[in-house]
């Protein structure tokens, strides 16, 4: 069943709206030994302007802008150089999914058993068994538990055994950041999972902190409520006004959460995100609890394995297709479903579920669409890990390929759209580029990790010209975010033949934070702003 529905009602956060600095009436000249970018017209000499930036002396940027009726070159700035693509990579993965899976395609999870039935007792093992679902809530598990206990089930005399062999064991991607591993956008990968919310973070639970009265200890619940993660809390709650200093994490190798720190009084509730360890036995928890509110008990304890073959089907759930899931995995820029994604597709071409299965149809899927793969190098679908490299070239002509797919209206519609409110709509783009030009014109994937930058997508240009761009920074000191926003709003300004040289919106310095938070050691990190739930 569908839930695009609730993820449109997801409440949505306020964010810092993209600062630029005020529009200069003269251009900016390029510095002696910029390098070299073609472009020479008014839109060429306006985008070098702006990618000579003071701030972003050093930093190696690629930008690659063309029509996408011709695919002519409007400007090229580096754009063969490969970079670090960073959520950029999604880009790729959207393609694979559509071209290879297909829009209509579904995930499926079950609940089987091997075991014969006596009346209401089922005389053996029942087994939940995963289809790499990253979409499946405690709602979902309940109504799975519901539907066994509606067909007359009520004793379980095996065990409930979780099934997670649909996809591989191997649980990180290849050259993701050790000191990310607690935090929900890291998350495991798992066959068998759960997700807290309608943004369906696989993986991960919500931890709520709410202060009590001066003095006293704050409360704090998990979402989904589970015994599966345990939770330790020092943290106090202060004097009404003064700071939240509250510190939420989880040890590695477990699952004990803690929460260290103090929270004023009258404060609303801190909700941190954070990634458990091995997902399958938190979908199993839930399930099994699930399984005790409508009255199946289950005698045996809790295990993993396979389900033997030959067993009856007993329950299912099939998820939303893959079209109405390009959403919030574009959209909101949700690693965990580009990595399931990844993942299904190694195995629904009769191989395993694993990353290096799922990237070999990747690679073929690219191809297709005009990219070389012997000249990138993808090791995951989410771009977390930094050893992906993609050019801007590339991610142009990938664009300018799925143009002429039939599944291009699932894979537009999936990116965000600047400035538009609507968290299911601007999705990482909704407080960027907000009265503009750029505003509702251009629809784009964002790309971040600290000291990586990257926006590519299409533009609809002043006098109704299609563009396709791909931009993407590597080696920033300073958020590249208003220098994305300044292009984007020169070529939503561009007018084709009777183009005229613009104003120039010159990026001046931003702290990587104004992006990002600050990380252990006090140092700060840029991510994108759904990973911090602040877009």
């Amino acid at each position: 069943m569908s839930r695009c529905p609730q993820f449109r009602r997801v409440p949505s956060r306020p964010g810092r709206v993209a600062v630029l600095v005020a529009l200069l009436a003269a251009l900016v000249v390029a510095p002696a030994g910029a390098p070299s970018a073609t472009g020479d017209d008014a839109l060429g000499r306006d985008l070098s302007a702006v990618l000579a930036a003071p701030a972003f002396a050093g930093a190696d940027i690629g930008l690659v802008v063309r029509r996408a009726d011709t695919g002519e070159v409007l400007f090229d700035r580096q754009g063969d150089r490969r970079r670090q693509p960073a959520s950029n990579g999604k880009l790729l993965t959207g393609a694979l999914a559509l071209d290879r899976l297909g829009p209509e395609h579904r995930f499926r999870t079950t609940v089987e058993s091997p075991a014969r039935r006596v009346g209401p007792v089922l005389t053996g093992d029942l087994y939940l068994r995963g289809g790499g679902d990253p979409t499946m809530l405690a709602a979902d598990y309940d109504a799975l538990a519901a539907h066994l206990a509606h067909a007359g089930i009520r004793l379980v005399r095996g065990r409930l055994v979780a099934d997670d062999t649909y996809f591989d064991d191997v649980r990180l991607g290849l050259g993701w950041a050790w000191d990310d591993e607690p935090y929900y956008y890291n998350a495991q990968i798992s066959a068998l999972t759960i997700a807290p919310d309608t943004d369906y973070d696989a993986g991960s639970v919500i931890v709520r902190v709410t202060p009590g009265a001066a003095g006293a200890a704050p409360t704090v619940e998990v979402e989904p409520p589970n015994t599966y993660v345990t939770v330790r809390s020092t943290a106090t709650t202060g004097a009404a006004g003064g700071p939240t200093t509250l510190v939420v994490d989880r040890e590695h190798g477990g699952n004990t959460i803690t929460v260290t720190g103090s929270i004023p009084a009258g404060r609303s509730p801190v909700t941190e995100y954070m990634a458990v360890w091995e997902p399958t036995g938190l979908a199993a928890a839930v399930f099994r609890d699930a399984l005790r509110r409508h009255g199946v008990h289950v005698v045996g304890g809790t295990a993993t394995g396979a389900t033997p073959p030959g067993a009856a089907v007993l329950a299912e759930r099939r998820s939303m297709p893959v079209r109405e899931l390009m959403l919030p995995f574009m959209k909101l820029s949700n690693n965990m479903h580009a990595e399931a994604l990844v993942k299904e597709a190694g195995r629904a071409a009769g191989g395993a579920g694993s990353w290096p299965a799922g990237l070999a149809r990747l690679r073929a899927a690219i191809a297709g669409l005009g990219v070389d793969p012997a000249r990138t190098a993808v090791v995951d679908g989410s771009g977390l890990s930094r050893m992906d490299q993609v050019s801007p070239a590339q991610l142009a002509e990938l664009l300018l390929a799925a143009r002429d797919r039939p599944w291009f209206p699932d894979f537009h519609a999936s990116l965000p759209v600047a400035g538009v409110a609507d968290r299911a709509v601007g999705g990482t783009l909704r407080n960027r580029m907000r009265d503009t030009a750029a505003e509702g014109r251009v629809r784009a994937k964002t790309g971040t990790l600290t000291g990586v930058s990257a926006l590519s997508g299409y533009v609809t240009a002043a006098d109704g010209t299609e563009l396709v761009f791909a931009m993407v920074s590597n080696q920033t000191l300073t958020s590249a975010k208003p220098l994305e926003d300044a292009v984007a709003i020169r070529l939503a300004q561009y007018a084709g033949a009777a183009d005229r040289r613009q104003p120039v919106a010159v990026p001046e310095p931003r702290s990587a934070g104004m992006d990002g938070t600050a990380g252990a050691d006090g140092t700060e990190v840029e991510l994108e702003c759904s990973w911090r739930k602040a877009c």
